[in-house]
């Protein structure tokens, strides 16, 4: 599964030279996540309020095309790996005509909302974790 989502860029999103700021990138990865946990017919308020989070453990990007404010940009989200405690995500941000402009990864990790010790993924969510498992790209 793909999730794909328009992503709204702000003016205030651009630096000096003009293009996106680099770190927004990392925005648009959360916004595809969170829209990969819908498709998959989970709200992630929910997911916190049943005691769980997913904070992010590694994240990387590869910038390759400049983005401009007023572009049309297109951002698709995908699962690479799931296991017991952690997932990682893939992210492809596009511009019109389809130009791929970055690319990259975000690790995040099950654990408890109370206490943040890591919590098994496969026995504490196991009906979640069995979604993202027939869901990896």
């Amino acid at each position: 599964m793909i999730s794909v989502i328009d992503v709204q860029l702000r003016y205030s999103d651009t630096d000096q030279m003009g293009v996106i700021y680099h770190a927004h990138y990392l925005s648009y990865f959360e916004q595809g996540r969170t829209a990969y946990l819908k498709a998959l017919g989970y709200v992630y308020a929910e997911v916190e309020q049943s005691g769980y989070l997913f904070p992010v453990r590694d994240v990387k990007c590869s910038y390759l095309k400049a983005i401009r404010y007023g572009d049309k940009v297109t951002l698709k989200t995908f699962v690479k790996k799931v296991s017991k405690i952690k997932i990682t995500y893939g992210h492809e941000l596009y511009k019109q005509d389809n130009v791929l402009c970055a690319k990259g990864e975000t690790s995040v990790v099950s654990v408890r909302k109370d206490d943040f010790s890591l919590a098994r993924f496969d026995k504490d969510y196991p009906d979640l974790f069995k979604r993202y498992q027939e869901n990896i790209e």
